[in-house]
């Protein structure tokens, strides 16, 4: 019987995608680690690898569709010898997706969990309780038509998963006979998405019924940072500190190093020093380097620096990992890059995942100060204002014009506490006001 291929899971918290793109044609011939199709996530267009071999039968869900569940049937994969027919005998569920994508009169249960499955296939041997095995829907066919027990098998797949051709250079052998078990039961719904519209959409819909307007319908990433945004604000106890930093001795130091790099093609930005400075802050303050893991709090050792990017529809936040250790130069050509692939959505999930500290830079739009909202996990955020000039009073009583930035940390209380982070800030502004020492 044709194997199905599911929709994959690209990321920890992925519950459905969009299938952009198929890369492979009905009636092609792919191998394990061929480029398949391009789903985009929440956050990325990214590539699926098949992980069998074989001829691609039957496109269950056409390029463009939205909201199709993980797990659900995408296509359909022949093994040598079966035929196309077969595959209008497969039984195929009705593809998953979400209610906004399908209409609301069509529901689809979420398949068990798994890159690809076969559409009928015999039990397969099991192995004792411990590791979980991966192992391609193909190779666990065989394998059960061969009595194998893929316990005992390395896979040569990608990522180490067992292939049909590992299986198949395999001993046939006696499968273990497996515990028993209590009766199956029907796997649990997948969780729906949650709706950022909140419970009165309609209503809100009703009162402007009789106005001109245009529906703008969310995406997956809208609805992300719809989700996840509200979701910070209910739950995180936010306070916020503000501090005024001179970036006089900054605008010159970067002067002179942008003219040194010059030829190297270098050009460091304001924003390169903030990251590097909140990078060293976070060494210097250990005890604020840290998120909240809900019953616990992790103090991390490197300074894994998030950054927000703005990009059409939404926003990204890549993370610049171990940034207390690169050099400025290395952390310009960084940013430039996760910022260029996160504008075209680019960005794979672990790009754009954990750190303990973000930073939101809102002054190349000429805002002043703001309070940006704790991206959960992390301790804390520091909004970024524009550097303006205003009078000044020196120490020594005069008045002078002084490039200023107002900065804005947003702190997790559950984390941090007042004093910690007024101390996080103050080794930010240390390091702004006296940049060489980032160099040291």
């Amino acid at each position: 019987m044709p194997t199905e291929i599911l929709m994959p899971a690209l990321s920890p918290t992925m519950e459905e995608g969009t299938l952009a793109r198929w890369l492979v044609n009905e009636g092609d011939t792919i191998s394990a680690g061929d480029l398949i199709a391009e789903i985009e996530t929440d956050k990325a267009t990214m590539e699926f690898e098949a992980v069998d071999e074989g001829t691609l039968g039957r496109i269950l869900i056409p390029a463009g569709t939205e909201g199709v569940r993980v797990n659900t049937p995408i296509a359909l994969l022949l093994a040598e010898g079966e035929q196309a027919a077969d595959a209008d005998r497969a039984p195929t569920p009705p593809p998953t997706l979400r209610p906004e994508a399908q209409g609301a009169d069509v529901a689809g249960a979420a398949a068990p969990a798994g890159g690809s499955k076969p559409a009928a296939a015999p039990p397969v041997p099991t192995s004792p309780p411990g590791d979980r095995i991966f192992a391609s829907p193909l190779a666990r066919r065989i394998a059960a038509d061969r009595g194998i027990d893929l316990a005992g098998l390395k896979g040569t797949g990608p990522r180490g998963r067992i292939i049909k051709a590992d299986v198949e250079g395999a001993e046939p052998g006696t499968a273990p006979k497996p515990a028993a078990s209590a009766a199956p039961t029907s796997p649990p719904a997948a969780a729906a998405s949650p709706s950022p519209a909140g419970p009165d959409a309609q209503a809100v819909a009703r009162l402007y019924a009789d106005r001109a307007h245009d529906e703008v319908p969310l995406d997956g990433m809208r609805r992300t940072i719809a989700a996840r945004l509200a979701q910070a604000k209910q739950t995180i106890p936010h306070f916020y500190l503000r501090r005024d930093i001179r970036l006089d001795a900054l605008m010159a130091f970067r002067a002179q190093l942008n003219a040194q790099l010059a030829h190297r093609g270098v050009k460091l930005s304001v924003n390169d020093f903030i990251i590097k400075a909140c990078a060293l802050a976070l060494q210097k303050v250990p005890a604020a380097n840290a998120v909240w893991a809900g019953d616990r709090i992790l103090q991390l050792k490197p300074s894994d620096v998030a950054v927000a990017v703005a990009v059409e529809g939404g926003l990204f936040t890549p993370v610049l990992r171990d940034a207390e250790t690169k050099t400025l130069s290395q952390l310009s050509a960084e940013m430039k890059d996760l910022a260029a692939r996160a504008r075209d959505r680019k960005l794979a999930p672990h790009e754009y995942q954990g750190g303990s500290f973000a930073i939101s830079n809102l002054g190349m739009f000429g805002i002043d100060s703001f309070d940006a909202v704790i991206n959960p996990p992390h301790g804390a955020i520091l909004a970024v204002g524009a550097g303006v000039k205003r009078p000044v009073v020196t120490e020594e009583g005069r008045i002078e014009a002084a490039t200023v930035m107002t900065v804005t940390l947003s702190v997790d209380h559950r984390v941090i506490d007042g004093a910690l982070g007024a101390e996080l800030l103050e080794a930010i502004k240390d390091s702004l006001e006296s940049p060489m020492a980032m160099l040291a």
